[in-house]
């Protein structure tokens, strides 16, 4: 297996996980302590969730384009057309985790599925503002789980600010 390979299930279980022991701790809050507008960019702690789940089947969905046989995305729920990157796709927090459940494993099944071919391969789709992309399938899959460790990192601030310790975040904590 390639070292892009195994990176990008190395991220792929650090999501699964993560977000296990995220969404188990904001479980324990209330919910006008999850939604309550803390003044991070998407509003809220389910407003910054909900944000992540959207983003993640967006991004799905432009692979699942890109290479429309990967068996993981063959029945996955993704977004392929959306108005804002505010959708709510959950209003209900446990409906939200459930699905962020299903979403994760789909992760981890697609990353799986990923070859050498793919990632090096040039992706093209166009981003929120209908601008026309194109970089290689690897940029796209890291960017896909950067921007999850970065607004979890802001979701771990509100809690902080909330009381609340997410304890430890490092991706070596995970994948090790």
């Amino acid at each position: 297996m390639a070292a892009h390979q195994t990176q990008m299930q190395g991220f792929a279980k650090y999501n699964l996980e993560f977000n296990g022991r995220l969404f188990a701790l904001v479980a324990g809050l209330t919910d006008n302590e999850r939604k309550k507008d803390l003044g991070a960019f998407f509003g809220s702690i389910h407003g910054t969730l909900n944000h992540i789940l959207l983003a993640d089947r967006i991004w799905l969905g432009r692979f699942a384009r890109a290479f429309p046989d990967m068996a993981a995305l063959q029945t996955a729920t993704l977004v392929y057309q959306f108005s804002s990157l505010r959708d709510e796709l959950c209003p209900d927090f446990a409906e939200l985790s459930a699905q962020r459940r299903v979403t994760d494993q789909v992760i981890v099944s697609w990353a799986a599925e990923l070859t050498d071919e793919q990632l090096a391969s040039t992706m093209r789709y166009s981003n929120s503002q209908g601008q026309s992309r194109e970089h290689p399938t690897w940029v796209a899959v890291a960017h896909m789980f950067n921007h999850q460790t970065h607004h979890r990192g802001q979701i771990t601030t509100l809690l902080h600010q909330l009381g609340y310790d997410a304890g430890v975040t490092d991706f070596v904590a995970y994948v090790s």
